[in-house]
């Protein structure tokens, strides 16, 4: 296992893990549909946008922390849902969660976990005495019965918001896995928050249905059923997004799903101006989708997201180096946000505005 220590950006980490990952899993993470168009898309449109610094402003110690719907952080950098941990290392989720608890901020914990959603928050709190805040992401099912008992168990687990992705009437075409033959788990795998909720079923992916016939009144069914706040991740269309805002939704994920649904979208980055327009103050985004740096953080945060989301880099870290691996990640995030604050004469996110950004789309 490498010595974290020696590794010192994310381009790193992830060189390290794809060198000691089965290349079957390696391309499952770094993989997108068709021709990957949106998954290059959206680190290169972080790259092609400029930071313009202040200067003089007599700035202190920087705050780092940020709550986003009651939840707290320690940094506004959350961890995106991932599915499968346990395929890049044999603690999976658990040394995820360890992980993030110790890191203080907010872990979203895939519905295709490999590890129950009741476990991570025992291992979460377990780790460090309480810190760190879980969400739990859900795909709502067809079978309403199912899906509600799904919201019991991450209730119960002491989750604290509920990410509903919406992209997914279907599953993305990915022609690596289809290449590779990666359509399920390995044996002794499963999905464990999917595990004896219908007829003793094990768990596995299949059960997980992506259906068309999922729409606004399924939103606002969930709205009744659960008080916990809900997320939609996933809308990328302005209207769509004035439509969450109608149907009562407490935030939004702004999200492609890493570009591995439908291919060419535009990057996260390169719409959230427009999806701050359309929410117009009333509901919290978190942007996910290419942050590879603490200057992507900046950026996002300066053109209004409250938050962002890391994915694919925690599961490299996690590859690279279990727990310790997955928590390098964030610390290296971390104090690149910090650095980055600072050299934008900025002591928090309350200081980045959209002037210090250049090359952003109208």
């Amino acid at each position: 296992m490498a010595d974290m220590s020696d590794l010192l950006n994310l381009s790193e980490i992830e060189a390290v893990a794809r060198a000691g990952l089965n290349p079957v899993y390696a391309d499952y993470i770094a993989g997108g549909a068709r021709d990957e168009i949106t998954v290059r898309a959206n680190e290169s449109a972080f790259e092609r946008l400029r930071l313009l610094p202040r200067m003089l402003r007599g700035g202190g110690k920087r705050e780092l922390d940020v709550t986003v719907l009651g939840s707290r952080a320690s940094m506004p950098i959350l961890v995106s849902p991932t599915a499968f941990h346990k395929l890049v290392h044999p603690e999976g989720e658990l040394a995820t969660a360890r992980a993030v608890a110790a890191a203080d901020t907010i872990m979203i914990v895939a519905m295709a976990a490999t590890v129950a959603v009741g476990e991570i928050a025992a291992a979460a709190r377990a780790a460090t005495g309480g810190h760190g805040a879980l969400w739990f992401q859900l795909y709502i099912q067809p079978d309403l019965e199912l899906t509600e008992a799904l919201v019991r168990r991450a209730t119960d687990a002491g989750c604290e918001a509920l990410v509903v992705t919406v992209d997914s009437p279907a599953l993305g075409a990915s022609e690596r896995n289809r290449r590779n033959g990666f359509t399920d788990l390995p044996a002794g795998l499963a999905c464990e928050n999917l595990r004896d909720l219908r007829d003793g079923e094990p768990g596995h992916v299949r059960q997980i249905v992506m259906s068309p016939e999922i729409s606004w009144e399924h939103i606002d069914w969930l709205r009744r059923i659960t008080s916990l706040p809900i997320l939609l991740k996933g809308l990328l269309h302005p209207e769509d997004v004035r439509s969450a805002v109608r149907h009562g939704v407490d935030g939004l994920v702004l999200s492609n799903h890493g570009g591995r649904q439908l291919d060419t979208v535009p990057s996260t980055i390169e719409l959230l101006p427009e999806v701050v327009a359309a929410v117009a103050g009333r509901i919290p985004i978190v942007l996910d989708g290419g942050v590879r740096r603490g200057t992507d953080v900046v950026k996002a945060l300066a053109l209004g997201a409250a938050a962002v989301g890391i994915g694919r880099p925690v599961l490299w870290g996690l590859a690279a180096g279990g727990e310790a691996g997955a928590r390098r990640v964030l610390e290296l995030l971390r104090e690149e946000y910090d650095h980055t604050l600072t050299l934008c004469g900025a002591t928090s996110a309350r200081d980045l505005t959209p002037d210090l950004v250049r090359g952003v789309p109208q």
